[in-house]
This record gives structure tokens, C-alpha cells and sequence, in this order.
């Protein structure tokens, strides 16, 4: 299936498995690349020798293109972006719109620029810049999100911009593939789905969990980091959302402190990053705290299995996943089914006919 998506980045299929810190590493950026799809490797949760090294773990691998996932607002950020450059990565995704000089940078070098955006308007703004696609999250996607639903927000994007956009929030199969480009989107971007299957590196048990979640185990709260964030709700989520401040202080402390043993960030370090993600919203140090070792409470789950200390990023589609299929027949499963649902649609000769034949000619 060619699209604008598959054109951009030399892919087969217009799917997008996004950058999941501690999820998306090579294993499954390998997996999805080999499968025809654009793997996304998460460096947030990386050093830079890490990243250096993944990339080259997955380009001893395959041949296939694949992406690299930053965080704009990093304070290495430009270090990452060289070594991506010096990598010959084919795409550079970004959780936070890039500034216009760093899109440059990258353009400049021959890297495929594509933020990830949740409103029209910085959509429009990263067009302006000069990136070459753009992710759109609904409010459905996992994760940090906004509150407007993906068949909300999608057409206003598509409208708005002259650039392939890419429909992230509620996917996860053939049936929504044409209905993303039924929208005027280019592919889809799927985190949840690519993360219950078997090439990826999440515990058994906590795959276990996102399988038995329903739709009322999914919850959007701010308790985390004072930003909306959608996650199943598990012990840890319900402990922060009736834990008064001295106690959300005290354990978020002893959570930075695990974290910045593992980054080598400073105490100051880790506040300046903390409040880089308030976005205006007034957090208290807690939140501060936590929004700087996020990744230690993903890490808790996504690597040490402990689902009672650790959050559980999800998008709503977990409560429709029921298996772990490796990437290779998820996404020709996902082909397939899209092939069935285009097979399926009435011909523009049946919709005339039906129309005349309807009594009020509509």
C-alpha cells in the first residue's frame, strides 16, 4: 500500500510503531523494520552511548529504514541529533515540536523530520518550520495526550497543513488503517498494539495485565505528573490520586533519587527537566519530581515487571487487544484486514444507484 508516509520514508506499509521509553528498543525496532513497517527507537530513556550503540544494533540487523524518538526540550538534545546524523538514521520523530533551527539541522543532513503533535495549531507551526510529516495524537493515545478525540482532530490537521500526517490514538488494525486514510491521514502510528506483542521485551506478567484490562481500567489522570496521562489504573495510580502532598513529596524524592543514579543527572539537573514539562500548569514539587523520573516509574513496569510500583502507559485499544502476535504477523495481519475492509466498501456505481433509488434522492 503506497502512500505519502511510504514515499517519505521508503517503508512497504503505512504503519508507525512510536517511540516507547524502556519499550522500543531494538528488538522491536528491529522486528517492525524487518516487518515493512517505520520502527521507532525510544531514546529517552537512553544516554547517548546507549543510543549510539542501539542504532548500530539495529543497522547490523537490517537494511530497512527505521527512526529515532527525542526529546526536544533535552538538554542533549543536539548531541542526539548529531548522532543520528553520524548514524545515518532515516527519521528523527519528536515527542515535543522541535525548534525551527533543529529542524533545519536535521533537514539540512537528509534526516525526515516528524513531530508528534496534539492540537491544529502546532501542527500548523511545525509545518511552517519546515517538517516533513506530522504524528497526531488523540486524546485516545497512551501516554502524555491531549482531550480531543482522533476523528475530532485528525480532519482539522489534514485540513490544515500540506504535509503527510500521520493518525496516532485508537489503532489497532486493518479496519482503522482505512479509516485513518479515509480522514486524509498517511498511516497510522500505534504504540499499545506494538507493545503487546511477542518481540517485545515487556514482561510476560505485565503484558498479562494490559490483556485483561476492560475499557474502565484505563484511565486518564494528572496525579502522576500534573499532566494528563493515560495509563491502566493500577495500585500505584490509585495510591498517587489519594496520597496527600507530604506523602506524594516523600515518595517522589525517593524515586528521583533511583533515577538520577541511573541517568547521572544532577538534583538541579533533574528539577530544570521536571519543570521543562510543567507547560505552564502549576505543579507542585512533587509533581516536579515525578514529571523528572517519569521514566523510573515506566521502568518499574516496563522492565522490572513490578506493576505495583511502576505506571502502565495505555492507549484505550487495550481493552480490544486479546493476543501477542510477533510484529512480522501483526502488521501483515493489519494489511490483510485493510485489503478486506477497501474489498468490502460499496463501489461508487452501487452509491449512485442506491441514491436514486432512495425515495428522497439523498
Amino acid at each position: 500500500m503506497r502512500t505519502a508516509l511510504t514515499d517519505l520514508t521508503g517503508v512497504r506499509h503505512p504503519i508507525v510503531q512510536t517511540g516507547m521509553g524502556w519499550v522500543s528498543g531494538p528488538r522491536l525496532v528491529t522486528a517492525t523494520a524487518r516487518a515493512g513497517a517505520l520502527g521507532i527507537l525510544a531514546s529517552a530513556t537512553m544516554s547517548p552511548d546507549q543510543l549510539r550503540s542501539a542504532v548500530r544494533e539495529v543497522r547490523s540487523r537490517t537494511e530497512a529504514p527505521f527512526g529515532v524518538n527525542l526529546r526536544a526540550d533535552a538538554g542533549d538534545a543536539r548531541e542526539r541529533v548529531r548522532i543520528i546524523v553520524e548514524e545515518g538514521v532515516r527519521v528523527a520523530s519528536f515527542a515535543l515540536a522541535p525548534s525551527k533551527e533543529l529542524i533545519a539541522e536535521l533537514k539540512d543532513a537528509g534526516v525526515v523530520v516528524v513531530p508528534s503533535v496534539g492540537a491544529r495549531r502546532h501542527a500548523e507551526k511545525v509545518a511552517a518550520w519546515g517538517a516533513d510529516a506530522v504524528i497526531v495524537q488523540g486524546g485516545e493515545g497512551g501516554g502524555h495526550t491531549g482531550n480531543v478525540a482522533t476523528t475530532v482532530l485528525l480532519p482539522q490537521v489534514v485540513d490544515a497543513v500540506d504535509i503527510p500526517v500521520i493518525a496516532a490514538g485508537g489503532f489497532h488494525d486493518g479496519r482503522g488503517l482505512v479509516a485513518a486514510l479515509a480522514y486524509g491521514a498517511a498511516g497510522v502510528a500505534m504504540g499499545t498494539r506494538f507493545l503487546l506483542t511477542s518481540d517485545s521485551t515487556v514482561p510476560d506478567a505485565v503484558k498479562a495485565r494490559y490483556l485483561a484490562a476492560t475499557v474502565k481500567d484505563i484511565t486518564l489522570t494528572t496525579a502522576v505528573d500534573g499532566l494528563p496521562h493515560r495509563m491502566l489504573r493500577t495500585e500505584m495510580v490509585a495510591e498517587l490520586e489519594g496520597a496527600g502532598r507530604l506523602r506524594s513529596l516523600y515518595r517522589a524524592l525517593r524515586r528521583a533519587s533511583g533515577f538520577r543514579r541511573i541517568s547521572g543527572l544532577s538534583w538541579p539537573g533533574m528539577v530544570r527537566d521536571g519543570l521543562a514539562l510543567r507547560h505552564g500548569k502549576d505543579l507542585t514539587w512533587s509533581q516536579v519530581l515525578l514529571a523528572a523520573n517519569t521514566p523510573m516509574l515506566l521502568k518499574a513496569s516496563m522492565v522490572d515487571g513490578r506493576t505495583d510500583l511502576g505506571i502502565m502507559a495505555s492507549g484505550q485499544v487495550a481493552a480490544l487487544i486479546e493476543d501477542l502476535p510477533n510484529v512480522a504477523e501483526l502488521v501483515a495481519r493489519i494489511m490483510a484486514e485493510a485489503d478486506d475492509a477497501l474489498a468490502g466498501l460499496p463501489s461508487p456505481e452501487l452509491n449512485g444507484r442506491a441514491a436514486k433509488s432512495s425515495p428522497s434522492g439523498a
